[in-house]
């Protein structure tokens, strides 16, 4: 009898769940606000044709202050000369940004968001951690660096307010921007789409104005001397991490920009409208940032700048000067483009809370969405003001988890599912079809222990990361090591897990 008044509670308990749900939805429906969650697109529902999509998403998500940022801290942390900054972020991207386009062709072929097309490489829960809560350790590393990205992201902007109005709290510049990306993401994979479609343009022109005025300057120092021997071995693979964190950070949620293309969409052209509009913005920026950061070697002006305001401060050295009110307005369009680098981190951090566990898959998307929101303003308000260093350890840290992602995606694809052809996308949600996940949980667990041992940060350096470089402070290995520790030892168990399981 206790049983079954326990059942008949948890039944109702449900049910109200389940009114509540969908009362929910149709109210977030009438205001056009996306209603689909992690549910498959229906084939029948993938109409958004227009190809070039693909590519302007990318394209205004990169062209952004934050790439710019990422090379800025060639010079300004790791002490390359330019010539050197340049080789690795060319390099470097074009080697992080190959796994996010091949992601992106699995969108139109499966309907699936990317988090759970990982599913088909991790298993269906991946590991259970707390029970009775079935818990995704996948979904909660991509939710710390969406919430990590955002965070470090409106930093920099809020930086570039800062500076066009040194009054301005550092809080208000941050708010301005959360709440703006929130109101895109909200209405869900159209109105990011159509927002991204254009918000490149003024970003690039800002970017082109910055250009000319710095090179009419003469500050520009491409002679820089280069460091030799450990010292320079140290400083280009610990920055060739930071690189490939932020070109390859979007590999985790690189098939939600394609969900709603056509299922006879090429794999080629979608592979190819990402890679250009990801490569593209990517070493645009950074070099231009690399090339600024020049002008603080040798003048004091734009040190002091670059110290007292971080990256607003370096960019006001070059634009307020010489063009005075139009220079503010500059740095006001491009604290703006946060939003364009924001908007898909919010977007998809919502999905991936929706795969978390059963439970959360119960709270509509939107509702994700405020919540992240609100997280990540918490995180980035007490950050502020630390912002450097915030952004060298958060950018490798991030480039470890992804790589070591990598690391069992990959082999899982191309050497135990030959390929695309070994997909049955209708299993996506039926944990018997799919594979047990023990091999890709163990693999996990020696990929974090690569990435241990060829880690250099400031507050701890792995026994391999020190052999590459100074002995003070190594080399960063650690996405090289991540990546391999985990696919070599995911090769070698999923042999054994698809033997003995036949999935």
């Amino acid at each position: 009898m206790e049983r079954s008044l326990a059942q008949k509670e948890g039944f109702n308990t449900a049910s109200r769940e389940s009114v509540a749900f969908e009362k929910l939805q149709k109210f977030a429906g009438e205001y056009g606000v996306e209603q689909r969650g992690i549910e498959r697109v229906p084939v029948e529902e993938r109409t958004d044709s227009g190809m070039s999509k693909i590519g302007t998403m990318w394209l205004s998500a990169n062209m952004v202050i934050s790439s710019f940022a990422i090379g800025a801290v060639a010079i300004g942390i790791f002490e390359l000369g330019f010539v050197d900054s340049a080789l690795v972020i060319i390099l470097i991207n074009f080697l992080g940004v190959i796994p996010v386009c091949f992601f992106s062709t699995f969108g139109p072929k499966f309907g699936l968001r990317q988090m759970v097309l990982s599913r088909f490489f991790f298993g269906f829960h991946g590991v259970k951690l707390i029970r009775p809560l079935t818990y995704s350790p996948v979904a909660f590393f991509n939710i710390v660096a969406c919430i990590g990205w955002s965070s470090v992201n409106v930093i920099v902007g809020a930086q570039l307010f800062k500076t066009i109005n040194p009054n301005m709290p550092g809080w208000a510049g941050i708010l301005l921007i959360a709440l703006s990306t929130f109101v895109i993401s909200l209405f869900g994979y159209k109105v990011v789409h159509a927002y991204e479609r254009w918000s490149w343009i003024p970003s690039f022109i800002i970017f082109m104005v910055a250009l000319g005025t710095f090179a009419h300057s003469g500050r520009f120092d491409n002679l820089l001397p280069m460091n030799t021997g450990p010292a320079e071995t140290s400083a280009v693979l610990s920055f060739a991490a930071t690189v490939y964190g932020f070109a390859t950070g979007w590999c985790p949620y690189a098939a939600d920009y394609t969900v709603y293309q056509p299922v006879t969409r090429s794999r080629t052209s979608a592979f190819l409208w990402t890679f250009a509009g990801l490569f593209v913005p990517l070493v645009f920026t950074e070099l231009l940032g690399a090339a600024i950061m020049t002008a603080t070697i040798h003048d004091e002006a734009y040190l002091n700048a670059y110290l007292e305001s971080g990256i607003g401060g370096i960019l006001g050295a070059v634009l307020l000067p010489p063009l005075g009110r139009f220079g503010e307005f500059c740095l006001a369009i491009l604290a703006l483009s946060i939003i364009a680098n924001n908007c898909p981190n919010i977007y998809s951090v919502s999905l991936s809370l929706q795969v978390l566990a059963k439970e959360t898959q119960r709270v509509p998307r939107f509702i994700w969405t405020f919540l992240a929101t609100c997280v990540y303003v918490a995180i980035s308000i007490p950050g502020f003001d630390h912002f450097a260093p915030w952004l060298e350890n958060f950018m490798v840290l991030t480039s470890y988890w992804l790589a070591i992602y990598q690391g069992v995606a990959l082999p899982e694809h191309f050497i135990f599912r030959r390929g695309f052809g070994g997909y049955v996308p209708e299993h996506y949600d039926n944990p018997k079809a799919l594979p047990p996940g023990f091999a890709a949980v163990v693999a996990f667990g020696f990929g974090i222990l690569g990435a241990a041992m060829g880690m250099s940060q400031t507050w701890y350096t792995g026994p391999i990361a020190r052999l590459c470089g100074t002995s003070e402070f190594g080399a960063d290995v650690g996405f090289e090591l991540g990546f391999a520790f985990a696919a070599l030892s995911f090769i070698m168990l999923r042999t054994l897990e698809k033997k003995h399981f036949k999935r």
